[in-house]
């Protein structure tokens, strides 16, 4: 059975992106062109509440790719898969294509 991890709050579930370290022809690639540190949203949760009681939302969605900080976040585990969890005002911008 596959476990489903639904965010509290503010906090973003990311699926880190590990940069390929060769090109397809085999080429090795060296480390400073592989070190963005960037992932994916998975999951996020509901938001913060304000003073009044209502609902600010996280300014991100799932499926957006982020760019994250060097450090933080907590490691989750889930099954054989590893993920972040950050707080939505740990998450440095969104990456577009």
């Amino acid at each position: 059975m596959a476990k489903r991890l639904i965010p509290l709050l503010n906090r973003v579930l990311i699926e880190k992106i590990v940069p390929p370290t060769k090109t397809s022809a085999g080429i090795l690639l060296p480390e400073k062109t592989t070190k963005l540190n960037s992932g994916k949203v998975v999951a996020v949760g509901p938001g913060l509440r304000d003073r009044e009681g209502n609902t600010v939302p996280v300014s991100l969605k799932e499926g957006d790719t982020v760019l994250l900080p060097e450090y933080g976040g907590t490691d989750v585990k889930l099954g054989e898969k590893e993920y972040l969890l950050f707080r939505d005002e740990d998450i440095l911008g969104k990456l577009h294509e």
